[in-house]
């Protein structure tokens, strides 16, 4: 079995490294989770100069024409620099929707200024109960002439406070059954309306509370087939699952260099503690666990890049990455002692960000659900 990168794969990983250890220091990381806006502006104009923002996106929409799988090689990279700012919101969150549901007019009209950078996306799923199930999405639509109106509120949106446009799944129909009667809108973020309360997160990154009221929303910005989005919220969250994992992992390998390195460097009793053998082990475990996760995040990111059914590939990798993620975390900080606990320590930005990506787009229990359901059980 070969599960090496392609050249071109390998190309963009060793850049993108180099790029992010240059233009994005954990100085700039811990600047970021106190700016408002929550990315500098200028790192963000290179990154779309560098072609990352049009990546997975057609040529013929101003795109790279790259893959998912190419796709995931950056996020693992920005996993490993904790990249602040909108990119997943954007092109994970919002681009590849769009490309996935979209009318041939919308991709027309979005994606090329999406690939330039120009304008920022989010998605806005959940809600107070905090669940990703349909039966838990009451927000409302109702049609109203030539247009729909939005009532409900919305919570954990990344990136609200700096989008162009939020995409909102609301319910525009009762049905006996949840998952039917869903329909998703391409809402202006400025509207008459609409607001948004930032959330003060464990990793600082920017999460919001938006609230609809009355928000007025043209016909024309309904993505997808009214009353049956529910499919296309699926797919989704799959891929937003399987993209979270592999950008999990670009964390977990950074945590474990930074160990080893430690365990190297730290003399004590007149000797590195990596030679103590609990210490051995200790990253023994942590490399095992990198390694696991590199193996399942991938496997999920090729099967969605062929196109293949990956319901149960996705879900095995979120709830074992998720975990294990933040498991490598706990071990590295028993390793650093007490210096790892420090807000200071690059180590406590690791383990906010294990702690936060175990939960989103589904916890570990969420997806076992998932792969017992796929066993048929």
């Amino acid at each position: 079995m070969n599960f090496d990168l392609t050249e071109e794969q390998e190309m963009l990983r060793k850049m993108a490294k180099d790029f992010l250890a240059n233009e994005c220091p954990k100085k700039l990381v811990r600047e970021m989770e106190v700016d408002e806006k929550g990315h500098p502006p200028e790192l963000w104009r290179k990154m779309a100069e560098l072609g990352w923002t049009g990546l997975p996106f057609p040529e013929k929409f101003g795109g790279g024409g790259g893959s998912f799988l190419d796709l995931s090689v950056l996020l693992e990279e920005m996993g490993r620099a904790c990249l602040p700012g909108p990119f997943f919101s954007t092109v994970v969150l919002g681009g590849l929707t769009i490309l996935d549901l979209g009318s041939e007019e919308q991709k027309k009209s979005l994606l090329p200024q999406i690939a330039q950078g120009k304008l920022l996306l989010t998605l806005a799923l959940t809600e107070p109960s905090g669940s990703y199930g349909a039966s838990s999405i009451e927000c409302r639509a109702r049609a109203d002439g030539d247009n729909f109106v939005l009532e409900g509120t919305k919570l954990f949106v990344t990136d609200a406070g700096v989008a162009d446009y939020i995409i909102c799944v609301a319910r525009t129909a009762d049905s006996a059954r949840p998952e039917e009667g869903l329909s998703l809108f391409l809402v202006d973020a400025h509207s008459p309306g609409l607001s948004c309360l930032p959330l003060e997160t464990m990793a600082g990154d920017k999460q919001y509370e938006v609230a609809f009221k009355g928000v007025r929303v043209p016909r024309g910005n309904l993505l997808g087939e009214l009353n049956k989005g529910w499919a296309g919220v699926k797919r989704i969250l799959s891929r937003s699952a399987a993209a979270k994992s592999v950008e999990m992992v670009g964390g977990a390998q950074q945590v474990l260099e930074m160990t080893v390195q430690y365990a190297k460097d730290r003399v004590q009793f007149g000797r590195p503690i990596g030679s103590f053998q609990a210490i051995q082990h200790y990253c023994a475990n942590m490399a095992i666990d990198v390694d696991g996760c590199r193996f399942v995040a991938y496997k999920a990111a090729w099967a969605l890049s062929e196109g293949m059914p990956a319901t149960m590939e996705v879900s095995a990798a979120k709830a074992w990455v998720g975990e294990a993620y933040r498991r490598l975390t706990a071990l590295s900080h028993q390793i650093h002692g007490a210096i790892g606990f420090t807000k200071d320590h690059d180590l406590y930005l690791y383990y906010a960000r294990a702690k936060t990506g175990e939960t989103i787009f589904g916890d570990g229990d969420f997806h076992r659900e998932m792969v017992a359901q796929g066993l048929g059980l």
